[in-house]
């Protein structure tokens, strides 16, 4: 019995091992706005596309040499032009001369659609100058 559940399972194995792997993987791409100066530091919009999925991030580094430290009030919004909203994230970060990310908006997007993100960044007594990123959705 035992003898024939082994070979079950090895032909079994074999089955699997000549199934060749999807070849379905999609790549991703990241697409970054221009880089602007907000509050004294370098910043810019992002966005990574895979297939039809979309999330945005926007980062925050240092423009030059020298440590910096401040709180920071970060805004990163996106939607689909003439569509449908793919969220906001606001609040407050710390920045020490280490570059960071905000994350946490995305989503499905369809094909051939307009993704809007912007990226905004203040900290006293600067006012934010947001930067931004339009990018059509090939799919």
């Amino acid at each position: 019995m035992f003898r024939k559940l082994l070979v079950a399972a090895g032909v079994a194995g074999l089955a699997l091992a000549a199934t060749p792997a999807s070849a379905t993987t999609t790549a991703t791409t990241v697409t970054c706005g221009p880089s602007a100066l907000q509050s004294g530091l370098s910043t810019k919009v992002c966005a990574e596309v895979t297939g039809d999925q979309v999330q945005l991030y926007g980062q925050v580094s240092l423009p030059g040499p020298g440590p910096q430290s401040k709180e920071l009030i970060v805004n990163l919004s996106g939607g689909i032009v003439g569509g449908a909203s793919l969220g906001s994230v606001q609040g407050y970060r710390n920045f020490n001369s280490a570059t960071i990310q905000v994350r946490g908006v995305g989503g499905t997007v369809p094909c051939g659609s307009t993704v809007h993100a912007s990226f905004s960044v203040a900290s006293y007594p600067w006012a934010n100058t947001p930067v931004t990123l339009d990018l059509p959705i090939a799919c």
